[in-house]
């Protein structure tokens, strides 16, 4: 065979052969994390009309909500711009960026996972061995998250259209237009690395970015103007205006980006060997000891640990810095004070809103713990413990030290939420931070859930993420729907005293504490006897 040979490229058709077969393997793997995730986003975004009903009924004090925020720099920063007094474009306004921004996240999860995941743990060079065309995998990976996007969008627009098809229509388009710019370019970066833990930490780094400077663009405009604002993809979907005078063009811009950067992807795929990359991994030797099982542990997270830090130190400045005006914001609306008071508790104003944004973080640091714990998961499933466990380590000392890293890490970043607290409210340190630290037990008990079904049933061990976003659901979406009591307690956070301003109530503390415990010894139990994947 002459060199030659080896430079002929195959036929369009050849290079997607077995996608179909793929695809249909990606959707049974995420057949729980797809409906979990659209279920938690759709319902979120349906809850809103009804609340927002109740909060501004009349036209009257939906103005002043309007005037509120255009004069308020900071909730636009937050939130958005409001375009229409509407019960539907005020529902695009409310949620619109968060949703927009779990679209994104799920999106890169996917393709991450059925792309640099598959080809790190070597089953991508299986896979391709047979009859399957060379762009297969990263195909089947973008129709995986142009799936889920679809029925992402067809429910919201089936869901909103009492308030106004076309704008249903915009704003469920919009949303899948925001996932599938961040699934390609989720596809470029796997191209880039040889790493699937960098891989998801780049492009959630993207995520942030876009969401910053859509908060920056906002906050020195009311009207979304902004040049920084017209940046980041987030910002487009505000701009689409959904149920406010829809600009369809703006969908140009998504279906533009996604079809840029799919190409891109595409010919970078093309040019690079299966597990390979364009930015190899550095050669060792590393740099300092890894002595122990727990210093491993760390090394593989501590870029995790520092992301979510930075985070949630800058989301307590942001949230801090917003505690002043909320009462100006809430004015005289009764309706809105209640859902504050019951998501944080009948002290005041101002401590009801500090707890409630304060539980809010608690309940996203209980999604870091989920994805600290399951990194035991990864590991094991890739391989890459089976060698550490040949050695003179034990199963429980290896979990240990990553376990340490998730609780540990849980424990430092509610601490650096509360000094951002601190710094953005100006003021009572010592009950902020206390309020912080009191989420912990109710953390602890959704990742001791994740190392129990990790430890007993590993195949199950990825549902930790529908328990992790059902208890988001329920404490983001219950109080505003004013949900009865007996589903707020399924929540563990349901349990926790409201602080600052409430009374400590230490039995329910110590209670979950307790339960925390038991669970992950009823996890480590569980690994100690059962096998280990190869």
């Amino acid at each position: 065979m002459t060199a030659t040979a080896f430079n002929v490229r195959p036929a369009g058709s050849r290079q997607l052969a077995g996608t179909g077969t793929l695809l249909r393997f990606a959707l049974r793997r995420d057949r729980v994390m797809i409906p979990v995730w659209v279920a938690v986003n759709t319902l979120m975004i349906l809850s809103m009309p009804n609340t927002l009903e109740n909060l501004y009924a009349t036209p009257a004090e939906r103005a002043d909500l309007i005037r509120s925020t255009a004069t308020n720099a900071s909730f636009r920063a937050l939130i958005g711009p409001v375009f229409d007094d509407s019960i539907g474009a005020l529902t695009a306004w409310r949620v619109g960026v968060y949703a927009g921004a779990l679209a994104a996240v799920l999106s890169m999860l996917l393709v991450v996972r059925h792309t640099r995941d598959e080809e790190e743990s070597g089953r991508q060079e299986l896979v391709a061995s047979g009859m399957v065309g060379r762009r297969a995998s990263l195909t089947a990976a973008l129709l995986t998250a142009a799936v889920a996007n679809a029925v992402l969008a067809l429910l919201v627009t089936a869901g909103l259209s009492g308030q106004g098809t076309t704008g249903a229509l915009a704003f469920g388009l919009g949303l899948a237009g925001v996932g599938m710019v961040f699934a390609t370019l989720a596809a470029i970066v796997a191209q880039f690395t040889e790493s699937a833990r960098l891989a998801r930490g780049l492009t959630a780094g993207l995520v942030g970015a876009a969401f910053v400077l859509r908060a920056a663009g906002d906050s020195a405009s009311d009207d979304g103007s902004s040049a920084l604002t017209w940046v980041s993809p987030l910002g487009w979907l505000e701009n689409l205006r959904a149920f406010a005078g829809e600009r369809w063009w703006v969908l140009l811009l998504f279906a533009g980006a996604a079809l840029v950067q799919g190409a891109v992807a595409y010919e970078l795929a093309g040019r690079r060997d299966v597990g390979m990359s364009f930015l190899p991994a550095r050669p060792g030797p590393a740099l300092g000891r890894l002595g122990t099982a727990g210093a491993l542990a760390w090394r593989l997270q501590r870029g995790s640990v520092l992301g979510w830090s930075i985070g949630f130190f800058l989301a307590g400045v942001v949230y801090g810095g917003l505690t002043d005006g909320v009462a100006d914001l809430v004015g005289d609306n009764e309706n809105a004070r209640e859902i504050f008071e019951r998501m944080g508790g009948q002290s005041g104003l101002t401590d009801a809103f500090l707890a409630s944004m304060v539980g809010m973080l608690g309940l996203i640091a209980a999604l870091y713990v989920v994805a600290s714990v399951l990194r035991l998961h990864g590991e094991e499933t890739a391989g890459r413990a089976e060698p550490v466990l040949a050695n003179a380590v034990g199963r429980l000392r290896w979990a240990a030290g990553h376990l340490v890293v998730a609780f540990g890490g849980s424990v430092l970043i509610m601490l650096l939420a509360g000094l951002g607290f601190a710094v953005g409210y100006g003021k009572e340190v010592g009950p902020i931070l206390g309020a912080c630290l009191v989420q912990l037990p109710a953390i602890w008990v959704v990742g001791g859930l994740a190392v129990l079904l990790y430890g007993v049933l590993p195949r199950a061990a990825m549902g930790a993420w529908g328990v992790a976003g059902a208890v988001l659901l329920i404490g983001w979406v219950g109080p505003a729907l004013d949900a009865p009591r007996v589903v707020l307690d399924l929540s563990p956070f349901g349990h926790l005293p409201k602080l600052p301003g409430g009374g400590m109530e230490w039995g329910a503390v110590l209670v979950l504490t307790g339960l925390a415990v038991l669970l992950v010894a009823g996890g480590l139990a569980g690994l100690r006897r059962r096998d280990v994947s190869t």
